[in-house]
């Protein structure tokens, strides 16, 4: 999810775990948290819960609703396809999809099509999580202490993992990574996926991103989470991937969920991505997420999603046999960063937990939710109310624009005031709209100034240059214009003038934001010898230098934070259509 996609969801999914008056009660974070303080000093489980307002003729009335929710939405958005399910009480009390799998197609969306989950993705880990901190070594089938602990240093389970600071590198906890509370930068490596490159090479160039307060700060992060997964994966000996379906979606009988690209990708019934261009919704873009799958990669439908909407509802029992000890389970409902600070004096705040946005209603119940979204084509929601037994999950074709929000804050609203109170579509789509606009370059570079000034000769400007974060990029005359090169398997991207030595050029994959700048700084010889690129350079990581060679280097050399002399193997990158 692009930087302006994840924080629109990150609202929505504030509005969801919190929406209503003030809470009169809830958490607190204790004074001293945020300076080095450990997790193991929050509560061992989540406040005690009011007893269920919801009584089940309200439940059963915003259920009879919900059709007329889901066309009303998907009417006013346009959005192709989309299929919703609700838990209650252990029961599966709806499940249905809506229109088309592809825009201009026959193929209907139904309860066992196949929709990617993007950061739904956070909550399913860690939910495979919860199971090995919560029993003994995979395959014993035992429930008791795992040798796995929230708590546990990253590096104790992975020894090569370093991020830019020797001293967080060896206190970052699994529960740090998994609350986006290490001190990484919003979104970091990102990037770096969307230039083509491997989750090896990506988690492997986090120790460059320099660090915001450790325990302190809250910012999203897909692949800090990833390597937290990872960690966990290598300590039970397993690929994330088997690990996932040997804990999770085999025992609940998930059978079309999958944590490979490939499932999704194979799948007969599946719904592929849209993006609305001009008006309407078009089929153009695959989003491979394999990189990240733990964070975003997984692919699930309605249906198997049920099954763990009951096995979390349930407090870790499905079946009437316990699969996860509710200590360990709890814990993923602890808010374990302040992620929202409430915007107005009597505002609500928003907490992250371990995979879960997590907040505290009028009523002082606990609610869970999480947004997922690929602005190449897909959005996504789950929320709960644990104390009432209830669960929703939406699951769409679209690129983020508040509809599977909007579905599920109108239902919660019916069951809860047995009427729609607010236009939640507009509320969530609003939010949305706004962030992405705030994601925007400042400058607007498809408007050069009238009085720009011209251009050097294209030989000043064309060469090689380096950079131990991006790796080379290369600019060429083409075509009597200048085209730059990046990536393992360099992308083509023409650049456009704009003024001066400053160019522009229409930036790639899940983070686009439209024309970004690229400024290059002219030597005492005329030619450039720095090139900064814009949408690149949001943590300082983004000039390159050129290469007194024509050749260039591999990677440019050693990166920041990495010992002189070391440097990445090329990778094939995921794959992205």
């Amino acid at each position: 999810m692009r930087r302006g996609a994840a924080a629109g969801a990150a609202t929505a999914a504030v509005l969801l775990c919190g929406c209503g008056a003030a809470p009169t009660g809830g958490p607190r974070l204790p004074a001293a948290y945020g300076q080095g303080t450990p997790a193991a000093t929050l509560s061992a489980a989540p406040p005690a819960q009011a007893p269920p307002a919801l009584t089940p003729a309200a439940v059963d009335t915003a259920v009879a609703r919900l059709d007329g929710i889901v066309r009303d939405v998907m009417g006013r958005t346009g959005v192709p396809g989309m299929a919703v399910a609700v838990v209650y009480r252990d029961r599966v009390a709806y499940l249905k999809g809506f229109g088309v799998r592809r825009a201009g197609s026959p193929g209907a969306v139904g309860p066992d099509t196949v929709f990617q989950l993007a950061s739904v993705s956070k909550p399913l880990a860690t939910t495979v999580v919860a199971r090995v901190v919560g029993r003994g070594p995979v395959g014993s089938g035992a429930v008791g202490q795992g040798a796995v602990g929230w708590d546990d240093p990253v590096v104790r389970h992975d020894p090569g993992f370093a991020l830019k600071d020797p001293w967080v590198t060896r206190h970052v906890t699994l529960a740090d990574l998994f609350s986006h509370r290490s001190g990484l930068p919003d979104h970091a490596g990102d990037l770096l996926e969307d230039l083509g490159y491997g989750r090896r090479h990506i988690l492997r160039h986090l120790r460059d991103e320099p660090l915001g307060p450790f325990r302190a700060q809250y910012a999203y992060t897909n692949f800090g989470f990833t390597e937290a997964a990872l960690a966990v994966a290598r300590a039970a000996g397993l690929s994330w991937a088997k690990l996932s379906r040997t804990l999770l979606y085999d025992p609940l009988g998930m059978r079309s969920t999958s944590s490979l690209f490939s499932a999704y990708d194979k799948a007969r019934d599946r719904a592929v991505g849209h993006v609305r261009v001009d008006g309407h919704w078009e089929a153009r873009h695959t989003r491979d997420a394999q990189a990240q799958s733990p964070a975003g990669g997984a692919s699930s439908t309605a249906r198997d999603l049920t099954a763990w909407l009951r096995l979390l509802l349930g407090g870790g029992v499905y079946a009437g046999k316990r699969l996860i000890p509710a200590s360990a389970l709890d814990q993923t409902y602890l808010p374990h960063i302040l992620s929202a600070r409430p915007a107005a004096p009597y505002g609500v705040p928003g907490f992250y937990g371990l995979g879960w946005n997590v907040g505290y209603d009028d009523l002082g119940r606990l609610r869970l939710g999480h947004s997922g979204g690929f602005e190449l084509g897909a959005a996504t929601n789950v929320t709960m109310l644990p104390s009432e037994g209830l669960g929703v999950v939406v699951l769409t074709n679209g690129q983020p624009v508040g509809a599977a929000e909007a579905v599920a804050l109108t239902f919660l609203d019916v069951a809860g005031h047995g009427r729609q109170t607010v236009d939640w579509l507009r509320l969530a789509g609003d939010a949305f709209a706004r962030t992405a606009r705030e994601a925007r370059p400042a400058t607007d570079y498809g408007r050069p100034p009238a009085d720009a000034a011209p251009a050097r000769p294209a030989s000043s400007y064309t060469g090689v240059y380096a950079n131990g974060h991006y790796g080379p990029l290369t600019v060429t005359e083409e075509g009597g214009g200048l085209v730059m090169r990046l990536g393992p398997e360099p992308l083509r991207l023409p650049l456009r003038h704009y003024a001066g030595d400053t160019f522009a050029y229409r930036t790639p994959g899940e983070n686009a934001v439209g024309l970004a700048g690229v400024r290059f700084a002219a030597g005492a010889d005329g030619r450039a010898a720095k090139v900064t690129v814009e949408n690149l350079d949001h943590t300082g990581l983004g000039t390159f230098t050129r290469t007194p060679s024509e050749h260039g280097l591999e990677w440019g050399g050693p990166g920041p934070g990495r010992p002189a002399g070391e440097t990445s193997p090329r990778e094939v990158p995921c794959r992205s259509r």
